[in-house]
């Protein structure tokens, strides 16, 4: 490998304002008293632009932490560091990541790539929060790998490279974005001879493009090949080869022009494909962090349909009895009576009722236990007189034949309609039974006709286990008493259907000169029901919503988890960079991510459990909004519960960070 490295942009670029490094009076201590550490001690000196300089030391002597103060990983406890005659400490966080982003390139003795980003990804790291797009890049950060004998690892991990070809990476990552400081932490530490000199000739040629270049090391013999070597021991300087002298040497070409303080990662698109680069690197552990949010969103979903399916199923069964119906029983408002005992309506209310405005159909029911015969087979059911209004004031239209008529009414007719479970139940051979007879409590009835299949009421009754005669003919044949057991009211305007009930009210008072009855408006009924079964769902949805909360816990500490076990790359990124605001966007953004993932796997499984009940015939409904709320609510979850664990990476200490 040749140990010239001209520089990737071309030509060399005109002499720029110099970055001058002065550290004045610096101490650094750790700790606190009583334990109070000191590692650096009243250590002065300046470093000019395109020096090449050894900071040579012992183990323990202090030479790292100046490297961390001088690339701004870390701060003086005491004195002034100056960058360009700024002072350090005036600056922020954030200012300290740029100047890291824009000036200083950092080579580790331990290389600290990203153990899940190919050789490219890792070089093109600062590029990324320098706000360069992907394109260029890529472009740069192959021209970098290339120029350094590394084109046919580009997608090699880190664990796929030897330790020079590792350092070979660190350093083009050091280039990324023009480097004019390159910092080298014992730079050939952990190579072998070979691999450290073709290193030292690469920092060499660095040098000799224009970059100012500092070498921490416990090597003399590495500290030699620099120009200048700074001895320190125990935290103090304790002697320096060459004062610092102006260089005349070309500056190295940036990357691009100086980013202004605000620039950094290219938005929320860049965070959420690193995001996913992460999550990939450890497939298992984001399948399990998914699972608790698959659970929660698939349960509100699949509670949610079911609960609104009821809802609708009981509506359904209450609207098909008509919303615009009054329903007048015997007996006063609040007095519980059997049924068929108070005798207090009879048809000729009815009647009266049927002249009144805004009525449409007045329908009079009386009801008995009957014994039904047919041939062979004896059947116990209800039978229920009425007018001929009954199956469109019900809704209830007929399978067969004919209802009962307003002649059968007058004449007293002994005829029969069937509901379909006792049409069933007596001919269980299928015949069609209209035209045959069949005795009621051994009178013969003939069959005219039977009903359509209802199925189950409200309250869960067989309501197609009934039978049907005129009104007249079950009071005098069948129950031997002229006593209504309801009146049903199908009004014209429901919007007029409170003022008609109050007609119907004041007329049966006046009839009868006591309140001896009671009116339940149907549509009423069916406001009270729908909002219990809503008070229902919400408790249902409720309940599958913890689940959705364990979920987002579940993130929180699988996150917190993750940014314990990644504090190293955060302190890579950091030093490539990556600003307060970058870390916590990432961190979040995963967190998101895995949410938002999750979320939607979970309404898949969920609109699929809901299907599936559906087709075992349980009553579901399927609609948007559930959806939508409970994808939500986990995008919201990854937000809320990934901001503390985003928060706490990005307020970790670079230096700290590093060396975790």
């Amino acid at each position: 490998m040749t140990a010239s490295l001209p520089t990737i942009d071309g030509a060399v670029a005109a002499r720029v304002r110099p970055a001058r490094l002065s550290l004045s009076n610096v101490g650094r201590r750790f700790g606190a008293a009583p334990s109070e550490v000191t590692v650096l001690h009243d250590v002065s000196l300046t470093i000019e632009p395109g020096e090449f300089v050894a900071i040579m030391g012992q183990s323990g002597s202090g030479k790292s932490t100046l490297m961390n103060i001088l690339g701004c990983l870390d701060r003086p406890s005491q004195g002034h560091y100056a960058i360009d005659g700024q002072d350090v400490a005036t600056l922020s966080p954030d200012a300290l990541s740029h100047l890291r982003r824009d000036m200083f390139g950092f080579i580790f003795q331990s290389y600290h790539l990203i153990p899940g980003s190919s050789a490219l990804r890792n070089v093109e790291l600062p590029g990324i929060y320098s706000g360069m797009s992907a394109e260029a890049r890529a472009s740069r950060a192959e021209a970098l790998l290339s120029r350094l004998g590394l084109s046919e690892r580009l997608d090699h991990r880190p664990a796929q490279l030897s330790g020079g070809q590792q350092q070979r990476v660190s350093i083009a990552r050091a280039l990324m974005n023009g480097g004019s400081i390159i910092l080298a932490d014992e730079p050939t530490g952990a190579l072998d001879t070979a691999s450290g000199r073709e290193v030292m000739a690469l920092l060499r040629s660095l040098h000799a493009s224009g970059h100012t270049v500092i070498v921490i090391t416990h090597d003399r013999a590495v500290a030699q090949e620099a120009e200048r070597i700074i001895e320190i021991r125990d935290g103090r300087i304790l002697s320096d080869s060459g004062a610092a002298r102006p260089v005349d040497s070309p500056a190295p070409a940036r990357s691009q022009a100086p980013l202004p303080a605000g620039a950094g990662m290219s938005g929320l698109s860049e965070a959420a494909r690193m995001a996913g680069r992460s999550l990939a690197a450890q497939p298992l552990r984001t399948l399990l962090t998914l699972l608790g949010m698959m659970i929660g969103v698939s349960a509100v979903i699949v509670m949610l349909a079911i609960g609104n399916g009821s809802r609708q199923d009981v509506v359904d069964r209450i609207s098909a009895m008509g919303s615009n119906q009054l329903l007048v029983r015997p007996g006063a408002p609040g007095q519980r009576t059997p049924d068929g005992v108070t005798a207090t309506l009879v048809p000729d209310d009815a009647r009266a009722i049927a002249a009144l405005p805004n009525v449409a159909a007045v329908v009079p029911e009386i009801q008995g236990s009957v014994t039904l015969r047919a041939g062979a087979v004896d059947y116990q059911s209800t039978a229920s007189g009425t007018w001929p209004d009954f199956p469109d004031a019900r809704n209830w239209p007929l399978a067969t034949g004919t209802f009962v008529t307003q002649a059968d009414e007058r004449s007293y007719a002994p005829t029969l309609v069937l509901g379909r479970t006792v049409a069933d139940i007596l001919f269980p051979d299928g015949r069609d039974p209209v035209g045959q007879y069949v005795l009621v409590n051994a009178n013969p009835f003939l069959v005219v006709g039977t009903m359509s299949q209802k199925g189950a009421s409200p309250m869960g009754t067989d309501q197609d286990d009934i039978v049907f005669v005129p009104l007249s003919t079950g009071g005098l044949r069948l129950f031997g008493q002229r006593h209504l057991r309801s009146i049903s009211v199908m009004v014209e305007d429901t919007s007029r259907i409170d003022a008609t009930q109050a007609q119907i009210q004041d007329l049966l008072d006046a009839r009868h000169h006591v309140r001896d009855t009671s009116i339940r408006n149907m549509a009423s009924l069916l406001d009270a029901v729908s909002q219990t079964a809503s008070t229902m769902t919400i408790l249902l949805g409720s309940v599958a919503a913890i689940s959705l909360l364990v979920g987002g816990i579940g993130i929180m500490n699988i996150m917190l988890v993750n940014v314990t076990e990644r504090t190293r790359e955060i302190g890579i990124r950091m030093a490539a960079g990556a600003s307060r605001g970058d870390i916590l966007r990432q961190f979040n953004t995963e967190a998101v991510v895995v949410s938002a993932i999750g979320g939607g796997v979970g309404c898949i499984i969920g609109l699929g459990v809901a299907l599936a009940l559906r087709s075992l015939g349980i009553s579901t409904a399927i609609t948007a909004g559930p959806v939508l709320i409970a994808f939500g609510t986990a995008f919201l979850s990854g937000l809320v519960f990934g901001y503390l664990p985003a928060r706490k990476a990005a307020r970790l200490d670079p230096a700290a960070a590093l060396t975790s």
